[in-house]
């Protein structure tokens, strides 16, 4: 192992790939990492954990780099704790700034790292308009960077963020790019996933039969690999959404409520729709929208329109509540 230990893991997996498929090198890259002695691979090898999404592995690096001697370990680790515990919503949002605040560095790659953590709660705060000084301090903050395969990773980092920004911005083509990019380089599965639903999604004013196309294949993939979560979320949320939104329900079912009461008022009923509504608490601008278009109250829609773009920077899903307004109008 030794001196294997003196190859960076850009090298190691160059070498690996010579000899092994692409899921090979990865499971074999996910065991070394944490038998590592190399002060760099440790450091690293919490990306690639992360970017893999083998994150029960990154939680031991995590550990093992927090007893190093070397500080620049223990502060990429504390970086990579912040990154599991968003992950696992184990604080707010306010708490992480202020972890992520205490933070200051002149390591290229430590840089990069506490920009992506910002980037990624402001996201979980639906604050979308922030990523624009993200997107303006990038370019400069990578090309600091001489680790190609830590770039790499980094990219689709970068590509995961521009997907949610561009769909929210409600500038589709450059969303749908960036989701291709995305799938054309992760081997993550979660990610492919996650990527998939968006781009379904991303055809809700589009067609019905491409937006069902990537719905599917982010089922197919997620029950591949036995993702619970994200099949209970396609099968009862995304794929009955897409379904009622177009009118196309028959044999169409689900266990969340909200989506009931869609599929009642895509097939025209509105009284059993309004009664599913009452059963649930109407905080989110989407029941909004139900009870608007279950009701016809033109006040609910407007009042939806609003919190999406208010609330959320959410111009994509707005255009729910505006169509219905303008068929109001005809």
């Amino acid at each position: 192992m030794s001196n294997r230990d003196e190859l960076t893991l850009e090298q190691l997996m160059e070498t690996l790939s010579q000899e092994h498929t692409d899921q090979t090198v990865i499971e074999l890259l996910r065991n070394y990492c944490l038998q590592s002695t190399s002060y760099d691979i440790q450091k690293k090898g919490m990306e690639f954990l992360y970017i893999n999404g083998f994150y029960g592995e990154l939680q031991q690096l995590i550990d093992k780099n927090n007893e190093s001697m070397h500080c620049s370990n223990r502060e990429w680790a504390a970086i990579y704790q912040i990154f599991i515990d968003r992950r696992l919503n184990r604080y707010t949002p306010q708490e992480l700034f202020h972890r992520i605040n205490q933070f200051s560095s002149d390591e290229p790659e430590l840089v990069c790292l506490i920009e992506f953590a910002r980037v990624t709660v402001f996201y979980q705060m639906n604050e979308f308009s922030n990523i624009g000084n993200f997107l303006a301090v990038q370019p400069k903050l990578f090309e600091s960077i001489d680790d190609k395969l830590l770039i790499s990773y980094f990219n689709i980092r970068l590509y995961q963020l521009l997907l949610t920004y561009y769909l929210t911005r409600n500038e589709l083509i450059m969303a749908r790019k960036y989701a291709y990019r995305i799938l054309n380089h992760t081997t993550n599965t979660r990610t492919k996933v996650n990527t998939h639903i968006k781009l379904g999604v991303s055809y809700t004013f589009d067609t019905y039969q491409q937006g069902m196309f990537h719905l599917n294949e982010a089922l197919k993939l997620s029950k591949k690999h036995n993702l619970t979560a994200n099949i209970h979320l396609i099968e009862q949320r995304n794929i009955p959404f897409l379904s009622a939104h177009f009118n196309r329900v028959e044999g169409i079912t689900s266990t969340d409520e909200s989506e009931q009461a869609h599929i009642e008022i895509a097939k025209g009923n509105n009284a059993k729709a309004l009664a599913i509504l009452k059963k649930v608490s109407i905080d989110s601008p989407f029941k909004e929208y139900y009870m608007g278009l279950a009701k016809q109250d033109k006040n609910l829609l407007l009042q939806s329109y609003t919190n999406f773009i208010e609330k959320r920077s959410d111009y994509f899903f707005s255009r729910l509540p505006l169509n219905a307004l303008k068929n109001f109008k005809h």
